[in-house]
């Protein structure tokens, strides 16, 4: 599809360069650049992905943006990621040690197959569903757990989680203030796909979200989709 027609597209390709040779979650300084964008935001003791310190990846991009684009009404921001298995290996156990965590860090799966995480205080079931239909063609989804959950979070709809607002958090997909925004999740180290599989899982996902926003501004015209649309990438 040609949504250059559509779509003012803005791609950062790699945003921790360090973290994708090496195969990492976290930078050369033992800080994960997705929990970096917000250092003033929430901090809830016991809680996994709270706000790290700001990192020069994340400043890096905020800089950028608020140079290039200091009043820029964003439509929609894909925050594209992929886990694999040094997560559990080599990231987990060195962030419980770094934390002062006790013994052996908690013995934590990886969601096999595709997932997005969502903002809790701005569902867009719609969105999601389009997104995930387009990705099922190309792999699998992740199922939930046995309680209901995907990485301990709730389930809101197939393959989608739900979590607090991304920018409280410090996350990526907060960075921006598109209406539409995601993070996605795939999995290379599967069993059931291979790594170009979960790449065009991702592209897949792209498709289905800017073809749905197309289609809806369609049916209702008065909901410009005009501006800008972000797609970052991280290790």
């Amino acid at each position: 599809p040609e949504f250059t027609k559509e779509f003012n597209i803005l791609v950062a390709p790699c945003i921790s360069p360090w973290g994708y040779e090496c195969i990492e979650r976290w930078n050369s300084q033992a800080v994960d650049p997705n929990r970096s964008f917000n250092p003033n935001g929430q901090v809830v003791e016991g809680r996994s992905f709270n706000p790290e310190p700001a990192t020069d990846e994340s400043k890096a991009l905020i800089q950028y943006l608020e140079r290039e684009f200091p009043e820029e009404q964003w439509t929609c921001h894909l925050d594209l990621h992929e886990t694999t298995d040094t997560d559990k290996t080599e990231f987990r156990p060195a962030k419980w040690a770094r934390d002062g965590g006790n013994g052996e860090a908690p013995d934590e799966s990886i969601p096999d197959g595709f997932y997005l995480v969502s903002d809790e205080t701005n569902l867009q079931s719609g969105w999601y569903t389009a997104m995930i239909d387009s990705v099922r063609k190309v792999t699998h989804i992740a199922p939930s757990d046995e309680d209901g959950t995907i990485i301990g979070e709730r389930v809101v709809q197939e393959g989608v989680i739900a979590i607090p607002n991304p920018s409280s958090l410090g996350l990526c997909a907060g960075v921006t203030n598109a209406p539409y925004a995601t993070t996605t999740e795939v999995y290379p180290d599967s069993s059931q796909a291979t790594p170009e599989q979960c790449n065009q899982a991702q592209v897949a996902c792209i498709v289905g979200a800017l073809e749905y926003i197309l289609q809806t501004s369609k049916e209702c015209p008065s909901s410009s989709t005009s501006s800008s649309g972000a797609a970052t990438k991280e290790s």
